[in-house]
């Protein structure tokens, strides 16, 4: 009797546990795209780099610790950087390939990057087959839609 109401009070806690941290991410994802939507809002005007930067200080700005996410960034246009210039000059397909690997290798769990960059390509290949029969502005919009993307005001 004890044991079975101590293994159903401990599904119950593990239950209630599960639900808070999907609620929890839930809530981390909304939080980001108020922060995202204000830091648009303050960069409207400004283009190309000097666009990147005023997000890049926006968003920063509004973290919890805004040095370690300076440094985030930096850290992440550092490996981008390390793997064109290791995957220059190399063919589409197989440049593209090379990005992967290279910018994988240095994430904290390459085997999760390596899934979830397959994954994304299996997405653009499939809405690609879907939308390539379109013209140009319609296939734009037939992409995003297929990717679950907003349209582009």
């Amino acid at each position: 009797m004890r044991l079975s109401l101590l293994i159903g009070s401990a599904l119950v806690a593990a239950s209630t546990l599960a639900f808070a941290q999907s609620d929890d991410k839930a809530a981390r994802r909304q939080q980001m795209k108020d922060a995202h939507a204000k830091a648009l809002k303050a960069c409207e005007g400004t283009k190309d780099e000097a666009r990147r930067a005023c997000l890049q200080r926006e968003m920063c700005a509004q973290a919890q610790d805004p040095r370690a996410c300076h440094e985030r960034i930096a850290k992440a246009k550092d490996t981008h950087a390390d793997a064109r210039k290791a995957c220059d000059g190399k063919p589409d397909a197989e440049r593209r390939d090379c990005m992967r690997r290279e910018m994988c290798a240095k994430s904290k769990d390459p085997a999760k990057c390596e899934a979830q960059a397959r994954e994304a390509a299996a997405a653009r290949a499939k809405a690609h087959e879907a939308c390539k029969d379109k013209p140009a502005e319609e296939r734009r919009a037939c992409m995003r839609e297929q990717l679950g993307r907003k349209p582009r005001a």
